[in-house]
């Protein structure tokens, strides 16, 4: 039987064997880190479904040319030229991603119980110009006739009004609901220079929009939402516009910020002392009781604030900032970057403005309904200073209802009970 004998050159595997070992270890050592970076690269691909409204069309063919450029570096490890080449076209890939967020994200069509969309309903994200800057804002609702219900945005300064726009979806069927990125945050920064964030403004481009809604969906009046920091906008409007609007909702009310926030420090100080928490409660006996001053008030906020969400049962402010925009459906991936960096610089410029904040003596009396949703427990924005304001308010309506834990509507129990008044109560004041 006659038998050829291969050579090395038609036997890859001993033209690998015949390689100097250290020409085997560059190969191996090169082609992980290529797949490591292949791996970082194709994540923000990957993500897109997850994270963003892009649509399929968009982000599949990205995530299956990115799958070849990954097989490409495995079959061709041995080739540099190869490998760089297949780096490099995944690095456009993931620009692609980028762009694609930023470009095409959306938010989902407003459904009904049978899971299909609402005919005539409204599901968008829309530019608007606001005394002369663009600003952005979510529109959700099942009818255009419904009365509008703006959310006025998160706390913050700069939590901005996508970042909690999903706690509304349940009322889409009886507001029309319009959440605003507020200027210097998310889809919204850097519309106004941080220089120029305070009341006047804050005031005059919600009154814009206010005005803007009225004549869009031609209702004389609109309801407006706010919660902690935007609670506090919310009183400025009604208290210098109350013929703009039906009622005033909050969550959180901000009453007085130096006082809660005093009250709040010594809790978180009290808490970690008896915790022995010896490093974080020398921390905050090394910031001192607010309020606080310089180019970064942010930090030795956030010291305390975190401690009282940690009481509270709550994710840290430290975690929940810059983690919960990333699951922002309407926000492309440089928008949620830039919410992390609004609410940042937004605070720092805007929180001081507040230090001499007191509505039991500049917000006494209100031409609107009010109502107050407070955590019995809430020890952020403190449940007895919100009791105490309430009971000197006068109003042509008030009413806080209680709600169970501390701050926020983040249980069903709470939402049940929002969404109740919401419906049978504030609703109501609309004929």
């Amino acid at each position: 039987m006659n038998s050829r004998r291969i050579s090395p050159a038609e036997d890859p595997a001993a033209t690998q064997r015949q390689e100097p070992a250290p020409r085997r270890r560059g190969i191996f050592w090169k082609t992980a880190l290529a797949l490591v970076a292949a791996v970082v690269l194709l994540l923000p691909v990957v993500l897109l479904p997850l994270t963003t409204g892009v649509p399929v069309f968009a982000w599949l063919p990205l995530l299956l040319v990115g799958l070849a450029a990954v097989v490409w570096l495995v079959v061709r490890r041995r080739k540099q030229h190869a490998q760089l080449a297949g780096v490099g076209v995944l690095v456009l890939i993931a620009g692609g991603a980028v762009l694609a967020s930023q470009v095409l994200s959306g938010t989902p069509p407003v459904t009904g119980p049978d899971g299909q969309p609402v005919p005539g309903s409204l599901a968008g994200v829309e530019k608007v110009e606001l005394n002369g800057s663009e600003q952005w804002i979510l529109v959700r609702g099942h009818d255009p006739s419904n009365p509008v219900l703006l959310n006025l945005g998160m706390g913050g300064p700069g939590g901005g009004g996508f970042f909690n726009a999903q706690e509304f979806r349940a009322l889409e069927d009886t507001f029309t609901v319009v959440s605003w990125d507020e200027p210097g945050t998310g889809k919204s920064y850097g519309s106004v220079p941080v220089k120029d964030l305070h009341k006047e403004r804050y005031v005059n481009d919600a009154v814009a929009l206010t005005n803007l809604l009225r004549e869009r969906f031609k209702q004389e009046k609109i309801f407006i939402y706010g919660v902690s920091w935007s609670s506090i906008l919310g009183i400025w409007l009604v208290q210098e516009h109350p013929e703009l609007y039906h009622a005033f909702v909050s969550s959180g009310q901000m009453v007085n910020t130096t006082e809660n926030d005093r009250m709040g420090y010594e809790l978180a100080l009290q808490h970690l002392e008896e915790q022995g928490d010896r490093g974080r409660a020398d921390e905050l006996r090394r910031n001192g009781p607010p309020p606080y001053h310089g180019a970064d008030v942010a930090s030795p906020y956030v010291a305390f604030l975190d401690v009282l969400n940690e009481m509270m049962g709550s994710m840290r402010f430290s975690v929940a900032v810059p983690l919960i925009p990333f699951f922002v459906p309407e926000y492309g991936y440089l928008d949620k970057v830039n919410h992390t960096r609004g609410v940042i610089e937004s605070f720092n410029a805007v929180y001081p403005q507040l230090e001499d904040l007191d509505f039991r003596q500049q917000a006494l009396k209100l031409d609107v309904p009010v109502y107050f949703f407070v955590g019995r427990h809430d020890i952020n924005a403190i449940a007895s200073l919100v009791e105490d304001y309430c009971n000197a308010l006068s109003a042509p309506d008030k009413k806080l209802i209680w709600l169970e834990g501390g701050h926020g509507l983040g249980s069903a129990e709470n939402q049940d009970v929002f969404f109740d008044v919401m419906r049978n109560q504030v609703r109501a004041a609309v004929p």
